[in-house]
This record gives structure tokens, sequence and C-alpha cells, in this order.
């Protein structure tokens, strides 16, 4: 089966691409250049420092969707807090590991990281409209079936999990059905289901994990919004439920998931190495 990376790669580029050209995205094309060239220089450097140099053609791929998500993303007015985030991320998978995996979402995690370090920086769900929204939405949709020995079984779960939570509150409060589905067309929403969350490397290893995961998420990113009345409750939720990941593993246990493996593939990692 071809590295889903590969797919992953090409759907967050073409959008990105897009939104610059079309949707007047928030970013230039000299900050593109800076957090793409940071996280590839990131991740060859960590590479080199634990041995796995000759990986760089592999591991550059994931790098790159980390890049690319924090391209559409994270906003900041300064060139050096975004080449920072787009450090941490990568960072962040080889200084935070348990039993050789790492913990957090890249993206999620330097972006987590930067809103926590600085009020310099914030999240931008990016300019879509309906055509660009419903595109997107069919890429994604088409990243389960190129993905289809990873991890798609959590996105099915949060975004059911997520869904039956916007829906029942409107119906509980009586609010017109407009208004839950206004909250699920966005495109933040869609880079954090199909690319954040439905992360091969760091969700559960066991089916009943991911589901119990995909649940906790879920809740903890509705509670965030429509009870602590935060914004970016779903990165919030995530880098909050990626903590326990090691105890759900631990209760649970799986087979650890391996690029370019098939599904029933034990591949338990060196514990400085990271994908």
């Amino acid at each position: 089966m071809a590295d889903p990376r590969l797919y992953q790669i090409g759907t967050l580029a073409s959008l990105l691409v897009y939104g610059m050209g079309w949707l007047d995205f928030d970013i230039t094309a000299s900050r593109v250049v800076l957090l793409l060239t940071t996280v590839l220089a990131t991740q060859w450097v960590c590479d080199r420092l634990v041995g796995g140099g000759a990986r760089f053609g592999m591991t550059a791929r994931s790098a790159l969707i980390s890049g690319l998500s924090l391209c559409l993303l994270l906003r900041t007015n300064r060139a050096d807090l975004a080449a920072l985030a787009a450090i941490v991320a990568i960072a962040s998978k080889f200084l935070i590991r348990v039993h050789g995996k790492h913990v957090f979402n890249p993206t999620n995690g330097g972006i987590v990281a930067m809103l926590l370090l600085t009020n310099q920086v914030w999240v931008s769900p990016g300019q879509w409209g309906a055509a660009a929204f419903f595109a997107f939405l069919m890429a994604c949709a088409g990243s389960l079936v190129v993905n289809r020995a990873a991890r798609s079984d959590v996105t099915c779960a949060f975004i059911a999990c997520y869904c039956a939570l916007l829906l029942g509150r409107s119906f509980y409060l009586g609010e017109p059905l407009t208004i839950p589905l206004h909250r699920l067309e966005s495109g933040a929403l869609l880079l954090f289901t199909f690319f954040m969350i439905s992360d091969p490397k760091t969700t559960p290893d066991s089916p009943m994990g991911r589901l119990l995961f995909a649940a906790l998420v879920a809740f903890g990113a509705w509670y965030v919004q429509f009870r602590l009345f935060r914004t970016n409750g779903l990165l919030w939720s995530l880098a909050a439920c990626s903590t326990i990941v090691p105890l759900i593993d631990r209760i649970a246990p799986g087979s650890r998931y391996a690029w370019n493996a098939p599904r029933s593939t034990s591949t338990p990692a060196p514990a400085l190495r990271a994908a």
C-alpha cells in the first residue's frame, strides 16, 4: 500500500495554495517557506542526533504534514514565534515519549505550547466559503480510503460523538438545526478530524482504546467550548487527552502502528525515534 502521508501532503498543500491564491488566507509565501523549512530542518537535526539520519527521506513526510497544518492554522505577527512553534512541534516527537511512542500530535503540541507561552499567537480557521469547505470535505473523506490501514476508526468515532453532542445540546435548548450545522461547517474542524486526532502514531494502539479516546476528546472539546466558554476547545482537549494515551495502551494493549505496514503488524519503535 502506498504511504498515506503522500495523499495527506497533497491534500494539505492543495488547500494551502488555493486558500492563499483565491481565499485570501492570512499567511504570506515567506511565512510558508519559513515554517516548512524549519520543520524539515528540525526533523533532520533530530534524526541525526538519534542516529536515524538515513531515515530522513521517510520522516520528512510527517514533518511536512505538520508544517502544512501549521501554515493553515497558526497565525502570529512574529516570525521568530512561528519558527519556534515549528521547532517545538517536531522536537516534541523526540523529547516527550512513553515506551518509544511520542505523546502529542506535533501540530497540536506546537500550537498548544505557543498558546500557553505567549499571547501573540492565535489560531485561524481560515476564510473558507461553502465551495472550498465542500471540496476539502471530499478530499478528507478520500483520505479515509487511502489511510484505511491507519486510524480511520478514531476519525469516524470522534466526528460521530462530536456531532451528537452539538446536536443534542441544540435540541435540548430548542435551537434551530442551522446553528449546530453551521458550527460543523469549519475548515479547522476538518483539519483536526482528518489530520490531527487521526494521527496513527499518537492514538491508542487498540480499536477499543481509540473509540474511548475519540469520545473523550469530543466531550472535552464540547466542555471547553460550552461550559468553560473558551476558544480552541478541540486543541486543548486533544492535548489533555493525549496525556492519558499511555494509560489506555496499558489497559487495552494493541499493535503499534508503522507506516506502510499492515494493521496487524506490531512494530515497537526504538526509544528515541520518531516518524
